[in-house]
C-alpha cells in the first residue's frame, strides 16, 4: 500500500469531541484533487490504521481535511489522533471511494452526527456542478454538530439542521422530505447504523433501493456459527481451501498471495475483488445493494461463498 507522509498544518475543534486535522505535504506538492465521497487510511501515532472521510472541497489540491470523533470505546485510533497537534506528522493512503455522486435530477443528503463528514464533500461537489441538492443534518445539539456553521455559510437554505429530534420522531421528518421526491432522485446517508436503517426504510420505497447510497463506519455483526468450508480458485489457476474459521483474505495471505487490505472488517473496500464464477455470500458494509445483487465482486476479508466453489480475480 502506497503511503504519503503528511504534516498536520491546523487543528480545529469542530464540535464536542470532534476535531478536524488539515493535512499538507512539506514539499508543497498537491494532495488533491480527490473524488467526492472518498476516504483515506490514516496511520496514527500508535501505528493503528483507521479510515476517515475527506471533507475538504474535493477540487482544492493544496490540502486534505479529516474530522475525528473521540470514541468512548476507542481501541486507540481516534484517541491517539486527539493527541496530535500542528506540526506533527502522519501517514495516509491513497483516497478510495465507495460513496460517489450518482446521476440524478435531485440529490438528498441525510447525515447523523459525525456522519456528516463524507456528505460534506458531496455537497461541495454538487454545489460546484450546479446540481439541485439539500442536506438534512440530525444531531443532538448544535454544539455536537461538526461543521454546522460552515454548512450554513457555504450552502445557505439548502441545509436543514435538525437538532434534538428523538430517533423515533425522525421518520416523520424524513417522510416529509421523501414526499417531494420522484424516482429519479438520489439519496446519500451516513451516521449510526440504526439511523441509516431508518433513512433507507423511508426513501427506498420512493426512489428504489439502488438509489439510496450508504457509507458505513462500523462493521456489520454477522453470525458465523453456520460457516462451512469452500474452495476458492484464482484466475491464475491456483486453488485454495478456505476453512470455516478463516477468511479468503487470510488464506491467501498464508499462501503468499498479496492482496491490498486495510480495515479487514468489510468497511473500507480495499480488498474488494472480482467474482468470475460461483455465488458470494456478502457480509461487508462497503458494497452497495446493486453491487451485491450483481454478484460480480466481493470483499475478501469477511464475505464467504454460497456455492462450494468460487473463482475470483484479484484487483
Amino acid at each position: 500500500m502506497t503511503r504519503t507522509v503528511v504534516r498536520v498544518a491546523e487543528v480545529r475543534q469542530e464540535a464536542a469531541g470532534i476535531r478536524s486535522l488539515r493535512l499538507v505535504r512539506d514539499d508543497g506538492a498537491p494532495l488533491g484533487p480527490y473524488e467526492a465521497g472518498a476516504h483515506v487510511d490514516v496511520v496514527g501515532p500508535t501505528g493503528l490504521v483507521r479510515q476517515y472521510s475527506l471533507c475538504s472541497p474535493p477540487h482544492e489540491a493544496s490540502s486534505l481535511l479529516i474530522a475525528v470523533k473521540k470514541e468512548a470505546a476507542s481501541r486507540g485510533g481516534s484517541e491517539a489522533l486527539h493527541t496530535v497537534g500542528a506540526g506533527d506528522t502522519l501517514e495516509i493512503g491513497e483516497p478510495r471511494n465507495l460513496l460517489r455522486v450518482a446521476d440524478g435530477a435531485r440529490h438528498v443528503l441525510v447525515a447523523g452526527g459525525v456522519g456528516v463528514t463524507p456528505l460534506l464533500s458531496l455537497a461541495y461537489e454538487l454545489d460546484r456542478r450546479g446540481a439541485e441538492f439539500e442536506l438534512h443534518y440530525f444531531a443532538r445539539a448544535r454544539e455536537q454538530a461538526a461543521f454546522a456553521g460552515l454548512l450554513e455559510r457555504e450552502f445557505g437554505d439548502r441545509v436543514h439542521l435538525r437538532f434534538g429530534v428523538p430517533r423515533a420522531e425522525q421518520p416523520t421528518i424524513l417522510k416529509e422530505v421523501a414526499a417531494g421526491l420522484t424516482s429519479d432522485a438520489q439519496v446519500y446517508t451516513c451516521g449510526p447504523e440504526g439511523f441509516m436503517a431508518q433513512v433507507g426504510a423511508v426513501f427506498a420505497p420512493v426512489v428504489g433501493e439502488s438509489r439510496v447510497h450508504v457509507e458505513h463506519f462500523v462493521a456489520a455483526e454477522v453470525d458465523t456459527s453456520g460457516d462451512r468450508p469452500f474452495t476458492v480458485e484464482l484466475d491464475t489457476g491456483e486453488v485454495f481451501e478456505v476453512p470455516a474459521d478463516k477468511s479468503i483474505l487470510a488464506v491467501l495471505g498464508e499462501n503468499g498471495i498479496e492482496v491490498f487490505k486495510s480495515c479487514e472488517e468489510g468497511i473500507c473496500g480495499s480488498c474488494v475483488s472480482g467474482v468470475l464464477e460461483g455465488v458470494p455470500e456478502h457480509r461487508d458494509s462497503c458494497l452497495s445493494a446493486a453491487d451485491k445483487a450483481a454478484g460480480d465482486q466481493m470483499a475478501l476479508c469477511v464475505s464467504r461463498a454460497r456455492t462450494a466453489r468460487l473463482k475470483i480475480e484479484l484487483y
